[in-house]
């Protein structure tokens, strides 16, 4: 019996605890790339390439994906059905401010709902370098929040920020 107060009490703190974890969550990461900024600007802006360099776009060779609309437009949405790392939900296209910055929604479906905001931005540093920077903000709701004390979102999303940065580097410099 004084194993199951524990428990509960452990469980209690947590959730008492979690109405005080910031819901917030925000990371960006950048690289430079050695190509022209309208070239590079031109192929991140279709988001059907995202598959070709995000991480998440490979960490399931399965997943199903459903397209909506004229890639590189405001409205185009990428949808994916994928295994429990990749989950479920959608990116839509909000803004295109040419040459400069694509900004979308992503819907998480599964395994949890939740909503973000993303964005992807050029700016020529020279006439063959272009700094890429690609960054979201979100929320985690309560009782959600709480995985915040086990595990730093903003630096796991960030890494794979970076990854997918990386690779898109390494694609485009080929």
């Amino acid at each position: 019996m004084i194993i199951l107060y524990i428990i509960l009490g452990i469980i209690a703190a947590l959730l008492i605890a979690g109405l005080f974890i910031p819901k917030g969550m925000k990371a960006t990461r950048e690289i430079i790339i050695n190509k022209p900024n309208a070239e590079v600007f031109n192929y991140i802006k279709q988001l059907k390439n995202q598959d070709n360099y995000s991480k998440w776009g490979s960490m399931d060779p399965d997943m199903k994906k459903e397209y909506r609309g004229t890639d590189a437009t405001v409205g185009f949405v990428s949808a994916w059905e994928g295994n429990k790392k990749v989950g479920a939900g959608e990116q839509e296209i909000t803004g295109i401010e040419e040459g400069r910055k694509l900004s979308t929604e992503l819907r998480f479906i599964k395994p949890f709902k939740s909503v973000a905001q993303s964005a992807m931005t050029t700016e020529a540093l020279s006439d063959n370098s272009t700094k890429v920077s690609w960054g979201f903000e979100g929320q985690m709701n309560y009782p959600m929040n709480i995985m915040k004390l086990f595990m730093n979102m903003e630096k796991s999303i960030g890494n794979d920020f970076s990854t997918g940065l990386s690779n898109l580097k390494a694609l485009l410099e080929k």
